[in-house]
């Protein structure tokens, strides 16, 4: 991935819901001007979610994801069902496409109560219009809120003629302002001219010729925010210092060489890790801090999830599966157990796990983070951060929250 490219982990995601033969796949191939989905009389023909990657203007850089028919039946139907509710942990506006020949259905209806609940702005898309009387009246291209205060729209189209496709654009872009975005990874923290040091190793988990994208995203926040990002390797770091005219604003390490760059650093130099950085712009920090000190707590035999939003090649080193359960252990003095995923596989049901440590989820999008967070949190299991872990382990948890406010 370059610097110029935007990773789906910050495209707004617009989902396309409804049930089969509503003529989900057509629209979506409309919209994209593409073909990303087959499109056939037979229902059902979408088994699986759909992710096209697209510019939508004037909304920006978008994931249009086109969802199996919420109708479905049978063994393997239920599951094209339960991949598309899924698909609803990380929508951020929702289209239902509803044929306006037979109008909204029981499962329309269950969708519209599924996005009200999660407060997702939606559109509901009546499709086919052109098999209706040429007398049926045009729709008012405006957005409402529902008695739950979830803003939504609805329009006429076809995505056959091409007739209210520029509605539903309209309507997408306007309910994607409605959301509104004013997150930052570090922009927020920094003052032009500040000098901001990214300390990144070079190591397996970085392939040759790449950064990885947690440290792309600070350094272009950064830039944005009309500061002077500087890069080091962990082994250049007292030599790079030592050319600087003045003490950098923030340092931003790794977290795997936390306890490393914590030693080498001036104690007056402010000091976190992309991991927490990350976890702040995507998550809910308090929640992750209160979470960390659960893990002193473990006892023998507990199961800790660890999981990761991508997924990628093992090392022998690999933090997940190898570092963690060991500064784990450190942090809890105890011999807990481990389960791991990654990507898109995690549980609906949390029950067997006493603690569930996340890394900071770059490829997710805010809303599938916040989602699992929320799950957590109901289901009483504490969720934290893989730098809060591990700043947390060399003991200099307070440190690396500090520039944070906490």
């Amino acid at each position: 991935m370059s610097l110029n490219d935007t990773p789906s982990g910050e495209r707004t995601h617009v989902a396309f819901f409804g049930v089969r033969n509503a003529g989900k796949s057509s629209l979506v191939n409309a919209l994209t001007n593409q073909t990303v989905s087959v499109v056939s009389d037979t229902a059902g023909s979408t088994t699986d979610p759909v992710r096209k990657a697209m510019e939508l203007l004037p909304v920006g850089p978008v994931l249009v994801i086109d969802t199996p028919g919420i109708d479905d039946t049978g063994d393997l139907g239920n599951q094209r069902v339960a991949r598309a509710t899924a698909v609803l942990d990380t929508a951020d506006v929702a289209v239902l496409v509803v044929d306006a020949t037979r109008g909204m259905t029981p499962f329309d209806e269950q969708l519209v109560t599924a996005f009200q609940q999660r407060r997702i702005p939606y559109v509901i898309a009546e499709n086919k219009v052109d098999l209706l009387d040429a007398a049926t009246p045009a729709l008012a291209a405006t957005i409402d809120e529902d008695e739950r205060g979830c803003q939504h729209a609805r329009v006429r189209l076809s995505a056959t003629t091409g007739a209210g496709m520029v509605d539903l654009k309209g309507m997408i872009a306007a309910l994607v302002a409605c959301v509104g975005d004013d997150r930052h990874l570090v922009a927020d923290l920094l003052e032009p001219g500040d000098v901001v040091v990214l300390v990144i190793p070079l190591d397996s988990a970085a392939p040759k010729g790449r950064i990885i994208l947690p440290q792309q995203q600070v350094l272009r926040d950064a830039l944005e925010a009309g500061a002077f990002p500087c890069a080091t390797s962990v082994e250049a770091l007292p030599q790079f210092l030592d050319t600087l005219t003045r003490l950098p604003r923030l340092v931003v390490t790794d977290s795997q060489v936390f306890g490393t760059v914590a030693e080498l650093l001036p104690a007056s130099v402010p000091l976190t890790s992309f991991s927490i950085l990350m976890a702040r712009y995507k998550g809910d920090l308090p929640t992750q801090l209160q979470a960390v000190h659960a893990l002193e707590n473990l006892t023998d035999g507990d199961v800790v999830l660890i999981a990761e939003g991508c997924t990628h090649h093992r090392s022998c080193e690999d933090i997940g599966t190898v570092k963690l359960p060991r500064w784990i252990r450190a942090i809890s003095g105890a011999d807990p157990q481990f389960a791991f995923t990654s990507g898109r596989d995690f549980p609906e049901d949390l029950a067997p796990y006493a603690a569930v440590v996340h890394c900071g989820g770059c490829t997710l999008n805010a809303r599938e983070m916040a989602t699992r967070i929320q799950r957590a949190r109901e289901q009483g299991v504490p969720i934290t951060n893989y730098g809060m872990v591990i700043a947390r382990a060399h003991n200099i948890l307070g440190r690396a929250l500090g520039p944070l406010g906490l």
